[in-house]
């Protein structure tokens, strides 16, 4: 019975996984494969003959770098200033004692039930009246902090003994060196969670940086697809193309983060 029961829960999850697997397996495929072959009946599991052809053709056409380049520059500011606004918020809501410290961070989570998009008028207004249409902190500054992040690193600061902070005060460290030297390191599967979440919401939003940005040079690549879809609108292996370019540095940054993703995401509320 423990047998049957244990082949049931492989083959659920195995289920799953494919069914997860797929949609990216399938634009992958098509990606690799000739205008002769996509449409083949029955279809090809695996491209023959595979090419490169349509990377090529989208690399020539869509100009892929300046969009990459422009996504690198808005992810890589905004994961480095949110992470650190959320390390740095979360630190006193979890180590300090002071009145009222619940209350507020009960109030700073209150916002995480509003939907992004009921902000966007205040946020556009907001960033028209600082001068930023049109730029790329225009684009970053609506997301600078991250209240699931707060959330997230506050959990994993109440986990750490108190025993470490106070020998760091009995040899005179600072409150700064504390956080910075002592608290960190030790919530870094955290951390590396965080900065992976943060770098797949900047990287893939669209709707934010079409409403802010004037200029299409400065798109990032989530938006450029856009592009990419209406310039092949007929040419669908050029537009699977193009997306395994747009998620494949999200693919590569989980694969060099994956050690420390689920230990992250389980720490603070095994610990707390």
């Amino acid at each position: 019975m423990k047998a049957v029961k244990v082949i049931l829960v492989y083959a659920v999850l195995i289920a799953l996984a494919v069914f997860t697997v797929w949609p990216y397996y399938w634009m992958l495929k098509i990606s690799l494969e000739t205008a002769a072959s996509v449409y083949a009946w029955p279809p090809n599991w695996i491209p023959d003959p595979p090419t490169l052809e349509n990377y090529i053709t989208v690399w020539k056409t869509m100009g892929v770098w300046r969009y990459l380049l422009n996504s690198i520059i808005i992810s890589g500011i905004g994961v480095f200033v949110s992470v650190t606004f959320a390390a740095l918020f979360a630190y006193p809501l979890a180590r300090f004692e002071f009145p009222g410290r619940n209350l507020i961070f009960f109030l700073v989570l209150l916002p995480m039930m509003v939907p992004a998009q009921g902000s966007f008028i205040i946020n556009f207004l907001t960033i028209r009246r600082l001068g930023l249409v049109n730029t790329y902190w225009g684009v970053i500054l609506p997301m600078a902090v991250t209240l699931f992040g707060v959330f997230l690193l506050r959990q994993s600061y109440m986990g750490i003994p108190r025993d470490y902070e106070d020998a760091a005060r009995i040899d005179g460290a600072s409150e700064f060196f504390i956080w910075f030297r002592v608290m960190l390191p030790m919530i870094k599967p955290s951390l590396a969670t965080l900065v992976l979440l943060q770098f797949i919401a900047f990287w893939n939003n669209f709707l934010w940086p079409l409403i802010v940005l004037r200029d299409p040079n400065m798109y990032p690549l989530s938006v450029g697809l856009l592009y990419l879809n209406d310039s092949f609108q007929t040419n669908l292996r050029s537009v699977a193309a193009g997306a395994v370019i747009a998620t494949a540095p999200i693919a590569l940054l989980f694969l060099f983060l994956q050690q420390y993703f689920v230990k992250g995401l389980t720490a603070g509320g095994v610990k707390y």
